[in-house]
């Protein structure tokens, strides 16, 4: 009795350890893992490592280059690779990332009532990616210590049911130590 007891016990514990356990990560999850778009179209991009930029792409059109990407027809992992993407450019350039986080906060305040949950996505998006970001920037952006883009990638998910939302805000708090969130 004691013996099939030991082995229930033993059985529960490891069932429970590999359902409790979280994933190890190799990286922030919001940059390291390149999302899989097809042939969509978004910024260009290296062919080596996660993190390779286009040497050949003209950085000093960022910011219209990523706009012109992010339209309501643009779907929301497309969005998620285009500001992954755009973040590993903006890296290099202090003031093309502040132009790029101000321009996709203005069009959250702006947003028309159908387009306001991707443009809020978007700009949490923006905020959380910059967050992983930050070993690479090469000056802080101090304007993202006072917001919650996981908040607002939530509140755009509550807006608009969206999957691939949901995965994001997933992603976002996995990128997290469990104390923050």
């Amino acid at each position: 009795m004691t013996r099939h007891v030991h082995s229930l016990l033993v059985a529960v514990v490891t069932l429970a350890a590999v359902l409790l356990s979280r994933p190890a990560l190799a990286g922030p999850p919001l940059l390291c893992f390149p999302f899989d778009i097809g042939g969509a179209r978004s910024l260009p991009m290296g062919h080596g490592n996660w993190h390779d930029t286009d040497p050949r792409y003209d950085v000093s059109h960022l910011v219209p280059d990523t706009l012109a990407l992010l339209v309501p027809a643009t779907p929301v992992i497309v969005r998620m690779e285009t500001i992954r993407r755009a973040t590993l450019y903006a890296a290099t350039n202090p003031r093309l990332a502040a132009t790029l986080l101000d321009e996709l906060r203005a069009r959250t305040a702006a947003a028309h009532p159908g387009n306001g949950a991707l443009a809020t996505f978007d700009f949490g998006y923006l905020v959380e990616s910059y967050k992983e970001a930050k070993f690479l920037f090469k000056e802080p952006i101090a304007a993202l210590d006072g917001i919650d883009g996981y908040r607002l990638v939530l509140e755009a998910h509550g807006l608009q049911h969206d999957a691939a939302m949901q995965q994001a805000a997933k992603l976002i708090a996995d990128g997290y130590p469990r104390s923050t969130r």
